[in-house]
């Protein structure tokens, strides 16, 4: 849609342009998607357009995800609510698993980073802290490539340094911590937004235990559902943790980062993908990201698909999802609306 916007329709860039801006914004951390913008607005008006591209792209999606927060705790917890998002899930979970799959086609170019794809899910569901997991899947495909080997025992004693959950337990969490939890995401997150999932349940469910498994998938159901990037989801559950003002504050938190990433690094977008180190670098970061899909993934699975219906659900979606081009919205309206009509049959 971008491409069409303001290449083919406008002239603002020409393909290659286009495509440099595509190669800088996977080196960066971020929101793939709305750095884009920022870039895109950074080459038509400067300064005073990377602003105003990125706030226009955040802001829609972000009040729309507000609303639906909004809905959620006041009528979630109904049993009107509950089925709708009962039928939600599995949906959600097959959405994430065509994206891991698709990803991996881009991710995954030779064995050595299979193998640290596979090691990062490892990791993760071990309980080794998610940032380390992607820094040392960086390392470790730079210097196994520069080497010019790739031992499998040389990866043991590099995620064998992989410190576990950095987020102490709390039984509160303050608006400065809820902002620097999704600083910290806005700022390290590499790749698809669905890597947020490993993020946001290392730090919220399992490390400061603020929210629970059901809440963290209906988030990201809700970031899905809605038109925008999937970083939206920080709007939710700020709203959900911190109300009015925690939305504000996570969804800044998230978003910030992109903003000074883009204005430090717009100028090198000639440059930076000649350089084969910087390329080692994404390669290793890109898988790293993967392993952790795959196991939040795995987690948010056992959590969604817990009987027969639910496991019926999933499977119909995955089949529109891998045989038609059906939008992803409808997929999650359908399955909202089995839920909503399986809860009113076992009613009656």
């Amino acid at each position: 849609m971008m491409h069409d916007e303001v290449v083919t329709r406008r002239g603002w860039l020409d393909d290659q342009r286009f495509l440099d801006l595509i190669g800088v914004t996977n080196l960066i951390p971020g929101p793939n998607s709305t750095e884009m913008a920022m870039h895109v607005g950074h080459e038509r008006a400067g300064w005073r357009g990377l602003m105003t591209a990125g706030a226009s792209f955040i802001l829609p999606a972000a009040l729309i995800v507000l609303a639906f927060a909004w809905a959620y705790v006041e009528y979630g917890n109904t049993p009107s609510g509950e089925a709708l998002l009962y039928g939600i899930k599995p949906v959600v979970v097959m959405i994430v698993g065509q994206a891991l799959i698709k990803l991996g086609r881009s991710a995954i170019k030779e064995w050595l980073t299979a193998l640290i794809g596979i090691a990062a899910t490892a990791a993760y569901l071990l309980g080794f802290n998610e940032l380390a997991i992607l820094a040392v899947g960086a390392v470790a495909v730079l210097a196994l490539r520069s080497a010019g080997e790739t031992p499998f025992v040389a990866l043991l004693p590099m995620w064998g340094g992989v410190g576990i959950g950095a987020v102490a337990t709390t039984d509160s969490l303050s608006m400065a911590r809820l902002f620097g939890v999704f600083l910290k995401a806005g700022a390290f997150l590499f790749g698809s937004g669905y890597v947020l999932l490993a993020f946001l349940h290392n730090d919220l469910v399992r490390g400061l235990d603020v929210l629970t498994e059901q809440q963290l998938l209906d988030a990201i159901a809700i970031g899905q559902f809605t038109p925008g990037p999937v970083f939206t989801t920080a709007t939710f559950i700020g709203y959900l943790l911190g109300g009015w003002t925690g939305a504000a504050v996570a969804t800044v938190g998230i978003f910030l980062p992109s903003f000074v990433f883009v204005a430090a690094i717009t100028r090198l977008a000639r440059r930076v993908r000649e350089r084969s180190w910087t390329s080692a670098l994404l390669d290793g970061v890109n898988a790293s990201a993967l392993g952790l899909m795959a196991g939040v993934t795995f987690q948010l699975g056992m959590d969604a698909v817990a009987d027969l219906l639910s496991v019926l659900i999933g499977i119909s979606a995955a089949v529109f999802l891998w045989r038609t081009r059906v939008n992803t919205a409808w997929l999650i309206a359908g399955g909202a609306v089995v839920g909503l009509m399986a809860s009113l049959v076992s009613s009656s």
